[in-house]
């Protein structure tokens, strides 16, 4: 059965570079960022790589990778995760992510598990969950 965790995560950085589109919309972009995420999942500094289509100026979709180092309800590994989803005009993300199979190392291998996160424009601190099983 699986367990079922939360935390939080900050964004200690968002560096995004245009790719194709001069306009507003219909434009693509990748970014790189750091997050450092607390509760069932301890890791500081985790990279992140991102793919992102623009729908308008403020609207679009996204999917990356995500590789954690530390820790998941103490035990300590390294994981990462396939991650999709949409922003919106008011700003708001929602996001859906997947540990990507074979990818846990030391105290994590064998790791599987799903998550999420919804993050509001503004809002320094966002709340994730995430269903997980070691085996």
């Amino acid at each position: 059965m699986p367990t079922q965790a939360t935390g939080s995560f900050t964004f200690a950085n968002w560096d995004e570079t245009p790719v194709a589109g001069t306009d507003e919309a219909s434009k693509l972009a990748r970014a790189s960022v750091t997050n450092t995420f607390t509760g069932a999942i301890d890791a500081a500094g985790t990279t992140c790589e991102y793919s992102i289509a623009y729908v308008t100026g403020k609207t679009g979709v996204f999917a990356g990778h995500q590789l954690f180092s530390g820790s998941v309800d103490g035990r300590e590994g390294t994981f990462a995760v396939e991650e999709r989803g949409t922003f919106g005009e008011d700003g708001t993300v929602h996001c859906t992510f997947e540990v990507v199979p074979g990818s846990g190392t030391g105290a994590l291998a064998g790791l599987s598990g799903t998550g999420g996160y919804t993050a509001r424009h503004g809002e320094p601190s966002v709340p994730y969950t995430f269903s997980y099983q070691l085996g």
